[in-house]
């Protein structure tokens, strides 16, 4: 209670509640903690340290409770490993998503979060994936070569049960499962014990992490005085205030583009202090560029690309930079796994795919209609970059234009969703612009079955490709 008391001047001086500055005095602690892992010595007492600090920091974000719900999350995907291998990957994820799930129903955690609370559903999330790839990896192992792997099932495997104690550190390791990134078990296990690319028989000696987190922990500074400068500037309560449907078309929409635009920059703060604290623990190493001199790549700990967002050419390119880390996850454990051997993945495993995506998120509408959104989204881009690939250069660059405009405006259409989340504000966001982002891309898909370009040859350069 005295904490909460020293807490309340500096949580108004920032504009936000007591329970979110004690987060992210936590969430910030993980970057001097993390680099304290690298000066912990022997493999078991890191694990310790990576799970001690993991429960200490979530005790005192969320309370004891939150340590409960990562317990059973826990026990689930360790129990299904140790009991029943061959199916552990189904079970882990149905049983981990199943507790997820009532969680976010009990919780409601979207309304608490807009009305300026905080509580640890968002850590269960990062939880959930973390336990699912693992059981899926463990199971992986008991495949053999020939039975066609995919190239991330070979990468990532177990061939033996990790221990509790090191199951326990992957999972909490260092507060990286308070917004990720998602990282996997077999790098967590070689980082700890010093193999693959962290070994000394690797590639150059090793990286010296310090000016890529200077760069990330700035990067943090900038996105966070960005959104303190544009969020009062354009609040959601906006969306069902009279004022705002007395507006034209072109203000209502400019205002949807400027909620999204300013909600992104917090995005932006959460996942840049989380890349400075996994780059800084060696963990988000991820090999050496081919240039002379080779340079250390941070590729694991990075989960944005800013100007990758913002001026995303194409809807394909937006799971490459956006939630970079989760988009990877889901493509190796919802859309590669639903894909048929031999087939070709379609429509159904994009919508499959965002569909899990939205119910990861919670079980508000404005989810499940920005997810099945960006499906469509996605599926429309790609008609007109088929249709780019088959133009004359100069009908091309108009192509590559027009698609950058459909992402803009049906991205942040979509967005509107995924932020004001009630079913009611979002249908009546939608309709204030005419529903422009949904017929957009249906548009875009009737089309692109009428319109259909041939294929442009390709050189026999690009063949052997």
């Amino acid at each position: 209670m005295a904490m909460e008391v020293e807490l309340e001047p500096m949580a108004a001086s920032i504009g936000v509640s007591v329970p979110v500055l004690r987060f992210l005095l936590c969430f910030a602690a993980t970057v001097p903690l993390s680099f304290l892992w690298r000066i912990v010595p022997g493999r078991l007492p890191k694990h310790l340290y990576s799970a001690g600090v993991g429960v200490s920091l979530s005790y005192l974000s969320f309370g004891l409770s939150s340590n409960l719900h990562f317990l059973i999350l826990i026990m689930i995907g360790y129990s299904s490993m140790l009991l029943f291998r061959p199916q552990c990957g189904i079970l882990t994820f149905f049983l981990g998503f199943g507790y997820l799930i009532s969680c976010h129903v009990y919780y409601m955690s979207g309304d608490i979060w807009k009305d300026g609370g905080i509580d640890d559903t968002g850590s269960l999330m990062v939880l959930t994936l973390k336990i699912i790839s693992c059981s899926f990896n463990y199971k992986d192992g008991l495949l053999k070569e020939e039975e066609g792997l995919r190239e991330a099932q070979r990468k990532y495997r177990l061939m033996k049960l990790p221990s509790l104690v090191e199951y326990i550190g992957y999972c909490l390791c260092c507060g990286s499962h308070f917004a990720g990134p998602v990282f996997e078990m077999k790098d967590y296990l070689d980082w700890t014990e010093g193999k693959g690319i962290w070994s000394k028989e690797a590639k150059g000696p090793s990286p010296s992490p310090y000016l890529a987190t200077i760069r990330a922990l700035i990067q943090a500074g900038f996105c966070m005085a960005m959104y303190l400068y544009l969020s009062p500037h354009f609040p959601l309560s906006r969306f069902s205030e009279p004022i705002y449907q007395e507006w034209g078309f072109w203000k209502r929409f400019g205002y949807q583009y400027m909620s999204g635009f300013s909600a992104r920059w917090k995005y932006y703060f959460i996942w840049s202090i989380s890349e400075a604290s996994i780059i800084i623990s060696g963990l988000g190493f991820s090999g050496w560029t081919n240039s002379s001199p080779p340079k250390p790549r941070w590729d694991r700990a990075k989960n944005v690309d800013i100007l990758g967002v913002e001026f995303a050419k194409s809807s394909v390119v937006i799971p490459a930079v956006w939630n970079i880390q989760v988009s990877t996850w889901l493509r190796h454990y919802v859309y590669e796994r639903l894909v048929q051997t031999g087939k070709k993945p379609g429509f159904f495993q994009l919508l499959a795919t965002q569909t899990i995506s939205a119910i990861w998120h919670g079980v508000y509408p404005g989810y499940i209609f920005f997810f099945v959104q960006s499906a469509l989204m996605i599926a429309g881009s790609r008609v007109i970059y088929r249709w780019q690939q088959a133009a004359a250069p100069s009908l091309a660059n108009a192509l590559v234009f027009l698609n950058f405009a459909y992402t803009l405006v049906v991205l942040n259409y979509s967005s509107v969703g995924f932020l004001v989340l009630n079913l009611n504000e979002t249908l009546a966001a939608y309709r204030s612009v005419y529903y422009i982002g949904t017929v957009l891309p249906f548009l875009m898909i009737i089309l692109g079955k009428v319109i259909k370009p041939k294929r442009p040859a390709r050189s026999k350069a690009q063949k052997e490709q």
